[in-house]
C-alpha cells in the first residue's frame, strides 16, 4: 500500500502535479470572484452569475483531477469511462452551483458554511465519481480510513473558503479563500488518491470503450482552457465592476451632496439613487436599487423619462407607506459606468404647494381674521349685482359698510395687538348672526363690508344691522375690560339707491359717514341728501392732515389773570385753521373731524412745540397753557415727547401748563395717572380742565396730581344772577380751598361775573372780560417782548370766536 507522500513524488509527475495545482489556484480565485458577484448582483442577474461561477468551478475541479491522475503512474495499462468522466464533470457543475446558491441565497454564517459544505460534496462526488472511470488492469483497494479523511478535509476546507470570502468581502478576504479552496480540491484529492491500492491482475481486461489517457489529457487541456478563458472573463469582469463601483461610489458621493432626490437609471431600471430621495420616500436604498420609475412614479412616467424626455414634469412620489408625495421630476441623459444612463432630479413641491395655497388664499382672504378681502369681496358684489340685474323679481340688494367706532383710540391706548383682537372679535361676532348666502368681508384697517342679497324688502337690510350691532353690544358687555367698541353701517340698496356697483360702495359710505355722526353705535340708510355732506367731510380729514405740512395752522392766546390783582400770570394757546379756500374754519367743525379722523395726535404735538417755543421768547416769566387730547395722554411716549420739547425749545418746565380733561383720563386711569406722574417728575405743571362736565369725580382729584382745577365756562355765565349755579360756583371754590389747589375760572364776560368769583376769593379768571385772544404780537407789553413795527395793543373786546371744548385741544 503506498502512502500520501509516496503516492505523490513516487508515483505521480511532479510536473502535471504542479500544472493542477496552478490550474486549481486560477480556477478557485476565479471561484471566489464569481461568488462574490453572485452575491451583489440582482435577482435578474443572480442567475447568470451562479451559472458562471459554477462551470468555472466545476471545469477547474474536473480538470484539476484529471490532469493529477494523468501525472499518476501505477505502470500497469489504464483508461477511462468516458460517461463516468462526463457524469463527473456534471456533478462538480451542479453541486458547485448547488453550493454557492445556498451561501448567497440570504446572508448568514449558516448559510455560508452549509454552503460550502455543499460545494465540498461537490468535489468530493467529482473525485469519486472521476475515479469510478478509472479502469486499470488490476484490482483497486480503498482504504476507508483515508477516504473519510479525505472527505473531511475537503468539505471543512470548502466550507471555510465560502465563509471566509461572503463574510466580509476584502481583497484579503479573496486571497484567503482562494488559497481554502485550492487547499480544499487538492487536499481531497491526494488524500483520496493516497487511499487508493491497486493489485495488478492480468484477467481483468479494460474496456475497448474507455478513452486512452492521451486523449483524456486532450480533455483536461480543453477544460484548462476553458478555466483559463472563463478565469481571465471573470479577472476582466471583477476590474471592470471595480472601476464601476469606484465611479458609482463616486456618483452617489456627489449625488448625496444634492439637496435634491436623484436616481440614476439604465432605462426604467433604477440602478443608483442618493439619500435624499431615500429620505423623501421613506424607502431604504438598497430596496430602491431593486425597484424601477414606475414602481415610484407610475408606468407613464417611467415611460416619459425611458422616452428621453427632458421636460420638467410634476407627478407624485409614491411613498414607503403608500403616501403620495407631489413632486417635479428633471430627467436628463448622462454617461454612467461607460454606458449612457437617465438621471432624474426629484424636487418636493409640498412646501412649494402650500406656499402656493398660502398665496392664494392671501389673495382672497384676510390673513387676520379669516375674512374675504377686498378682492374676494369686489368679486362676489360684481356678480350679486349682475345676478339680481338678471332675476327681475323686484328683490332686494343690500350692501352694508360697517366701521368701528373709536378704534384708532383702542390702538394707540392699548396697542396693536389689543386692535387685533378687538378686528377678530367684530368678525366672529358679525359672521355669527349672518345667515347663508350673506358675506361678510374685511375691506381693510377698521372696516368691513356684508352683502345680503335676496331681500324680500329694504327694512330687511336694517334688520340685520340691528342683529349685527346687538351681537357687538353683547360681546363688549361680556368683554373684560372697556377696550372693545361700538360700530355704525351704512346701508346702501341696489338697485334703489345705485345702479352700478363704484356708486352703490359710495353711497354705502356715505351713509356710514351719518351714523357716525350722528352719535355712532347705530345704522342710518343712504339718502340723497348725505352726499354733499359726507363729501365735505372727507375733504376736511384730507386738507387736515396736510394743514401741519402746508403751515395753516396759526396760535392765538388768551390772558390768565389774578382776579384779587388783575396780574397777569399766563397765557391759554388756543389752535385756529385758516383754511386756504374756505377761510377761518371754526374749531367747534374741525377739531370734531380730527378727533375721528386720528389726525389730533400730529395737530396736538404741533401745538405743544409752537406753544413753548414762543414762550420761551417771553422776557417775562409768564406760564403756557396747552390743552391735551385722550391720544397724547394716552401715547406711551408722551413723556418723552414733552421732555424733548422743553429741552429743543429751552422753556423752563414750571412754565408749561399741561390741560386734561376727566374725559380724557377716564379711558384708561392707570395709564393716565402713570403719564401724568412721569410729566410732573420734569416739572411740568397739570391742569384739570372742565370741571363740572363730562366724568367729574372726586376720586380723580384724589388720585391725580393736579396742580389746579379750572371750572368750565358754562358754569360761570350768569353765576351772578343765577341761584343754582352760584351754588354750585361756590361749591367748587371750597372744594379747591380744601384740597389747597387754586381754582380758575373760564368765560368771564361781564364785571358782575368777576365781582361775584372775587366776593367768593375765586384765585384765577379767564374770558372776554379779562382779555380775548389774540396774536401773541398783540399781547408784547405783557409778555415783554418788543412788538414788531405796526404792532396791535392787546385787545378789548370783539374779535375772535373762542373755540369750545370737544374731547382734547380746544380753545375757551
Amino acid at each position: 500500500m503506498l502512502t500520501v507522500y509516496n503516492c505523490i513524488v513516487l508515483e505521480h509527475d511532479l510536473r502535471l502535479v504542479a500544472l493542477a495545482a496552478l490550474i486549481c489556484g486560477i480556477s478557485s480565485f476565479s471561484a471566489v470572484n464569481l461568488l462574490r458577484h453572485v452575491e451583489q448582483s440582482t435577482n435578474r442577474n443572480r442567475h447568470a452569475w451562479l451559472m458562471i461561477a459554477a462551470a468555472s468551478t466545476g471545469f477547474g475541479i474536473w480538470a484539476t483531477h484529471f490532469i493529477a491522475m494523468i501525472a499518476f503512474t501505477p505502470g500497469i495499462p489504464n483508461a477511462y469511462n468516458a460517461e463516468l468522466s462526463a457524469l463527473s464533470l456534471a456533478a462538480a457543475i451542479v453541486l458547485t452551483a448547488a453550493g454557492m446558491w445556498i451561501a448567497t441565497v440570504r446572508g448568514g454564517i449558516d448559510h455560508y458554511l452549509v454552503g460550502g459544505a455543499v460545494l465540498g460534496v461537490g468535489i468530493a462526488t467529482m473525485h469519486y465519481t472521476g475515479m469510478a472511470a478509472f479502469e486499470v488492469q488490476g484490482r483497486i483497494v480503498w482504504n476507508q480510513l483515508l477516504v473519510a479523511v479525505s472527505l473531511v478535509a475537503g468539505v471543512t476546507l470548502a466550507a471555510l473558503a465560502l465563509f471566509v470570502v461572503l463574510r466580509r468581502p476584502s481583497t484579503l478576504a479573496t486571497a484567503a479563500a482562494a488559497v481554502l479552496l485550492t487547499l480544499a480540491i487538492c487536499t481531497l484529492h491526494f488524500i483520496a488518491m493516497a487511499a487508493v491500492s491497486i493489485f495488478p491482475d492480468s484477467s481483468i481486461e479494460i474496456s475497448k470503450y474507455t478513452i486512452e489517457p492521451m486523449s483524456q489529457a486532450f480533455a483536461a487541456a480543453a477544460a484548462s482552457l476553458v478555466i483559463l478563458v472563463l478565469s481571465a472573463a471573470a479577472l476582466w469582469i471583477d476590474l471592470r465592476f471595480r472601476r464601476h463601483r469606484v465611479e458609482a461610489e463616486r456618483m452617489h458621493g456627489l449625488a448625496n451632496a444634492a439637496v435634491e432626490g436623484l436616481i440614476v437609471c439604465d432605462g426604467a431600471r433604477i440602478v443608483s439613487a442618493n439619500d435624499s430621495i431615500a429620505a423623501l420616500s421613506g424607502i431604504a436604498d438598497e430596496t430602491l436599487n431593486t425597484m424601477s420609475l414606475g414602481d415610484l412614479f407610475g408606468e407613464r412616467i417611467a415611460a416619459s423619462i425611458a422616452g428621453g424626455n427632458g421636460q420638467a414634469q410634476e407627478t407624485e412620489l409614491r411613498g414607503h407607506d403608500g403616501c403620495r408625495i407631489p413632486v417635479e421630476l428633471i430627467a436628463r441623459t448622462i454617461d454612467y459606468c461607460g454606458r449612457p444612463h437617465n438621471v432624474v432630479a426629484v424636487r418636493d413641491v409640498r412646501e412649494r404647494r402650500k406656499a402656493e395655497q398660502e398665496i392664494l388664499r392671501l389673495a382672497h382672504y384676510d390673513p387676520l381674521t379669516g375674512l374675504a378681502n377686498r378682492r374676494s369681496f369686489t368679486s362676489r358684489l360684481e356678480a350679486e349685482i349682475a345676478a339680481a340685474g338678471r332675476g327681475g323679481t323686484g328683490s332686494q340688494l343690500a350692501l352694508m359698510l360697517l366701521d368701528l367706532d373709536r378704534f384708532k383710540e383702542v390702538n394707540d391706548l392699548f396697542g396693536h395687538a389689543a386692535g387685533d383682537a378687538v378686528l377678530q372679535r367684530t368678525a366672529q361676532c358679525a359672521s355669527s348672526v349672518l345667515r347663508p348666502g350673506q358675506m361678510l368681508a374685511r375691506l381693510g384697517g377698521d372696516e368691513f363690508a356684508i352683502i345680503a342679497p335676496n331681500l324680500s324688502d329694504p327694512q330687511a337690510a336694517g334688520r340685520i344691522a340691528e342683529t349685527v350691532l346687538s351681537a357687538l353690544r353683547e360681546e363688549s358687555r361680556l368683554s373684560p375690560g372697556a377696550e372693545f367698541v361700538s360700530a355704525s353701517i351704512g346701508i346702501a340698496l341696489f338697485p334703489l339707491d345705485a345702479d352700478e356697483q363704484a356708486a352703490l360702495v359710495s353711497h354705502a359710505d356715505t351713509a356710514l359717514y351719518r351714523a357716525k355722526a350722528e352719535g355712532k353705535d347705530t345704522y342710518r340708510y343712504f339718502e340723497a341728501s348725505m352726499g354733499a355732506e359726507a363729501r365735505d367731510k372727507r375733504v376736511m380729514e384730507h386738507d387736515l392732515r396736510q394743514a401741519v405740512a402746508r403751515d395753516e395752522f396759526r396760535l392765538v392766546y388768551q390772558p390768565q389773570k389774578e382776579i384779587s390783582s388783575g396780574r397777569m400770570i399766563g397765557f391759554e394757546a388756543l389752535l385756529r385753521w385758516h383754511h386756504p379756500q374756505r377761510g377761518d374754519i371754526p374749531p367747534a367743525v374741525f377739531i370734531p373731524v380730527a378727533e375721528d379722523s386720528g389726525s389730533i395726535a400730529q395737530i396736538g404735538e404741533w401745538v405743544l412745540a409752537t406753544a413753548c417755543e414762543e414762550a420761551a421768547r417771553w422776557k417775562n416769566p409768564l406760564t403756557v397753557a396747552v390743552n391735551i387730547s385722550a391720544v397724547q395722554l394716552h401715547n406711551p411716549n408722551f413723556s418723552r415727547k414733552v421732555h424733548e420739547i422743553l429741552l429743543r425749545s429751552g422753556l423752563p418746565a414750571g412754565r408749561l401748563e399741561l390741560e386734561v380733561t376727566e374725559t380724557a383720563l377716564i379711558k384708561d386711569m392707570p395709564r393716565a395717572l402713570a403719564t401724568l406722574r412721569q410729566v410732573k417728575a420734569l416739572g411740568v405743571r397739570v391742569a384739570m380742565d372742565d370741571f363740572g362736565t363730562g366724568y367729574s369725580s372726586l376720586s380723580n382729584l384724589r388720585a391725580f396730581p393736579f396742580d389746579k382745577i379750572k371750572i368750565d365756562g358754562s358754569f360761570v355765565k350768569s353765576v351772578d344772577s343765577n341761584r343754582q349755579v352760584a351754588a354750585i360756583v361756590r361749591a367748587v371754590l371750597g372744594l379747591g380751598r380744601g384740597l389747597g389747589l387754586p381754582v380758575l375760572a373760564e368765560g368771564v364776560e361781564t364785571l358782575g361775573e368777576l365781582r361775584f368769583l372775587d366776593a367768593e376769593e375765586c384765585a384765577i379768571g379767564q374770558g372776554y372780560y379779562l382779555g380775548r385772544p389774540g396774536p401773541i404780537e398783540t399781547f408784547a407789553e405783557l409778555t415783554g417782548t418788543p412788538a414788531p413795527a405796526g404792532g396791535h395793543a392787546a385787545p378789548r373786546g370783539g374779535g375772535m370766536l373762542t373755540l369750545q371744548p370737544a374731547a382734547a385741544l380746544r380753545s375757551s
